[in-house]
């Protein structure tokens, strides 16, 4: 940023409304003042000449040039022109020359251009000469002698007054410009007060939000460009709110979640050490017989693996941001990752399984960890010896297994984070796994939702967009919400 750009934003928005509006007076007194003061030059200029040329025609057309030429005798009233210098300009039988009249100092330089007029090559001149430091406006018309001779015609004026005239109206401008200037300040600081009030109000508001963490609404009045602020500040301050009760829900649900792996994994821990405490006392008591060791060890390890499970599910929706790989993913082949996986935690479960090429752009651990969750929520619904039936066509999984199948109220909330049904609750799990799905889907432009399977089962729809080629032609944009501060693959919130 180059240094006055730096300088400009350093100042206030008061000093800046101030500055501008001084400015664009100044700009606009200094534009009338010049166009005024040039009219007014022109104007005058062109009042004296058209009275010069009037005057001088009528003092060519009068008896009284043959006076001027012989006798040098010339009344006032016959050329009524007291205040002007008069001169003739002859040619011919007189010679070329020029007879002032009175004879006295102060001669005005006339030339060619008067010289022409008394030949008659032109039929007038009108310009404007200095003599002895002063100005002089300049007309020359045709004349005649009393003998007929060609001559010229000189009448000049001076143009003193016009210059005190133009002197007093520059300074006159200069003095009501100024103030206007002041004026215009003193108007844009009422105005940066008046119109900046409701910003200071709105920023104290902001900054109290900011200190004491309060997100309730700020107040809206009016529906100006403020208002609107407040409103788009409201919207952030509810979309802050809604963020922060996500992460008490959060917290307070995995907290709750936590505790009873945490509770039963101490409890069989405990009552590991009493028993071999008793053990090494030798009171006869003894400790655990090992098929009941056994057995407690079996339980805390599977404790231990639902806590791990739980772990990585508040992980990976606790994330705000990718951090794994985004490129393409061979689909078929995470189904066929996720079956091998779920099958050695489920040995007495049939996987049927069809996979159709599909390739999608995406990060391969998100969709592995989705499709392992769809496969083991079936998994776990399906009776011993059932079957877990896996289509993949068109970018579509289809997961169907042949458990008691999901009753209708609970449709809506089968998505939702932590929610486990009626009958969910005596089985293992955290009611993380289809929120991840749902998680997964959004980030990959891509939908999930729940059917009754044929078997009168489950059915779980997994659709992502891509390709069956190897190289898709269709990357995957925003095509449902997603959750608060989360990214879709090509980096947009």
């Amino acid at each position: 940023m180059a240094a006055h750009e730096r300088w400009h934003y350093r100042r206030s928005l008061a000093s800046r409304v101030i500055l501008l509006t001084m400015m664009a007076v100044g700009v606009s007194v200094a534009v009338v003042s010049l166009g005024a003061y040039v009219t007014v030059r022109m104007q005058l200029q062109s009042t004296l000449d058209e009275s010069l040329r009037e005057r001088a025609h009528e003092a060519a057309s009068s008896t009284a040039l043959e006076q001027l030429t012989t006798k040098g005798v010339v009344p006032a009233s016959v050329l009524g022109a007291a205040d002007i210098k008069i001169a003739f300009v002859y040619v011919n039988g007189y010679g070329n020359g020029v007879a002032w009249q009175p004879d006295q100092g102060d001669r005005l330089p006339l030339g060619q251009p008067e010289l022409d007029v008394a030949r008659r090559d032109r039929r007038s001149s009108i310009r404007t000469v200095t003599a002895e430091g002063n100005t002089y406006r300049v007309v020359a018309v045709p004349s005649e002698t009393s003998e007929g001779a060609p001559v010229a015609l000189v009448l000049g004026q001076s143009l003193d007054t016009q210059e005190r005239v133009l002197t007093k109206l520059g300074v006159v401008t200069l003095v009501f410009g100024l103030a206007g200037v002041v004026a215009a300040g003193i108007a844009g600081w009422g105005v940066a007060q008046g119109g900046l009030r409701p910003v200071r109000r709105l920023t104290a508001a902001v900054e109290k939000r900011a200190r004491t963490e309060d997100l309730r609404p700020l107040a809206v009045e009016g529906d100006d460009e403020i208002a609107r602020l407040a409103a788009a500040f409201n919207q952030m301050l509810a979309t802050v709110a809604a963020s922060r009760d996500r992460q008490r829900r959060l917290v307070a649900d995995a907290g709750h979640e936590l505790r009873t792996p945490l509770t039963s994994l101490r409890t069989n821990l405990e009552l590991l050490a009493q028993a071999d405490a008793l053990a090494d006392a030798g009171d006869g008591r003894g400790g655990l017989p090992p098929q009941a060791r056994a057995e407690l060890l079996d339980d805390v390890r599977a404790q231990i693996e639902e806590l791990s499970t739980l772990v990585g599910d508040l992980v990976e929706l606790a994330r705000d941001e990718t951090t794994h790989v985004v490129e393409p993913v061979e689909l078929p082949e995470i189904v066929e990752q996720a079956v091998a996986r779920v099958r050695r935690r489920a040995p007495g479960v049939t996987f049927d399984v069809t996979t159709a090429p599909w390739w999608v752009v995406g990060e391969s651990g998100t969709l592995e960890r989705a499709v392992t969750n769809l496969l083991d929520n079936a998994a776990k619904w399906s009776p011993p010896g059932g079957t877990v039936t896996v289509r993949l066509e068109g970018g579509a999984l289809t997961v169907d297994d042949e458990g008691p199948g999901i009753a209708p109220e609970d449709v809506p909330h089968v998505f939702e984070r932590f929610w486990r049904s009626e009958e969910s609750r005596t089985m293992p799990g955290s009611g993380l796994g289809l929120s991840i799905v749902r998680r997964a889907a959004d980030r990959h432009a891509g939908t999930v939702h729940v059917d009754r399977s044929p078997a009168g089962g489950a059915r779980v729809v997994l659709t992502l967009p891509g390709s069956p080629d190897p190289v898709p032609t269709t990357t995957p944009t925003t095509a449902a919400p997603t959750p608060a501060g989360a990214r879709t693959l090509d980096g947009r919130r």
